[in-house]
């Protein structure tokens, strides 16, 4: 009898029953929160957080089901996330942060983009260490509390916002989900897990949506100013990056000299941005 072989596949029966329930609980969460919402009122935040549940669930699945694994697909939606990102920034957060306290609200924009930088760096090396669970997920999760949490606090403190703004900070979420649940089938794992934090944008939202901030501008706008920083880091760390060792070289799965194949996405990588951008740009001109 071989030992090894009969270990491994309990290990496998129990990694898939823990990413079953892992996904369960996702969805559950996700479920209790929108109750929350509906009672409450908070319409906006109840369909911000569906739409990153369904752009990050089903772009896993897609991932997971060995559908289009082509580069160009993980080039134009980390591309379109980031330019509609960018532009979403610079249109309804930056301004608000500066308009609180011109001071503060810079400061806070700063903070924001060396924290986010720092949390980045950090959760990196901490991923190299054996935690018992799959660090992608864990990563996943704590990245969409924080999404959730500046989600919450802004439509909370102002509600006049639309959803607009809502949908441009999630719009990552599909990339993400994509790299992430095709990064665990390599590694012969289920992408249920990340119906964790696909569900973790809207729950935390929800909650903390009942943060209230004092009246005072230079607080307001270090708060305000953070959450923009914080945006931005992730809005810039979704740019395609078309270089060697990068995400997208790793995807190529070309072992040889690959700069012609890089060059040639160095083309839709700019492409997808400038189109995430401009899309933005109209929509936010169709609501004025």
């Amino acid at each position: 009898m071989d030992s090894h072989g009969d270990s491994a596949s309990v290990r496998g029966v129990n990694n898939d029953r823990k990413d079953r329930l892992f996904g369960a609980a996702g969805v559950g969460l996700l479920l209790v929160a929108s109750g929350v919402a509906v009672y409450t009122g908070a319409w906006k935040l109840l369909g911000i957080g569906w739409v990153a549940f369904g752009s990050m669930a089903g772009a896993a699945a897609l991932a997971a089901r060995g559908g289009n694994r082509q580069p160009a697909t993980l080039v134009w939606g980390s591309g379109l996330a980031s330019g509609a990102m960018i532009t979403s920034a610079a249109l309804f957060l930056l301004p608000d942060a500066i308009g609180h306290h011109p001071a503060f609200g810079g400061l806070g924009i700063a903070f924001g983009i060396v924290g986010g930088f720092s949390a980045h760096a950090i959760g990196h090396r901490v991923s190299h260490a054996d935690m018992g669970i799959d660090t992608t997920v864990v990563q996943l999760t704590a990245h969409a509390a924080a999404a959730g949490a500046i989600i919450g606090i802004v439509y909370g403190n102002m509600p006049e916002l639309g959803p607009l703004l809502g949908v441009a900070i999630v719009s990552h979420k599909g990339p993400a989900g994509y790299a992430a649940a095709d990064r665990l089938s390599r590694n012969g794992r289920s992408w249920l897990p990340i119906l964790v934090p696909a569900a973790g944008v809207g729950v935390v939202a929800i909650l903390t949506s009942v943060v209230a901030l004092p009246a005072s501008p230079a607080l307001r706008g270090l708060v305000f100013g953070f959450a923009t920083g914080v945006f931005l880091h992730v809005a810039m760390d979704f740019l395609p990056r078309c270089e060697l060792g990068s995400e997208i070289h790793d995807a190529l799965g070309v072992d040889d000299d690959a700069h012609a194949l890089l060059d040639r996405l160095r083309l839709h990588a700019v492409a997808s941005t400038v189109l995430g951008a401009v899309a933005v740009v109209l929509a936010w001109s169709l609501v004025q």
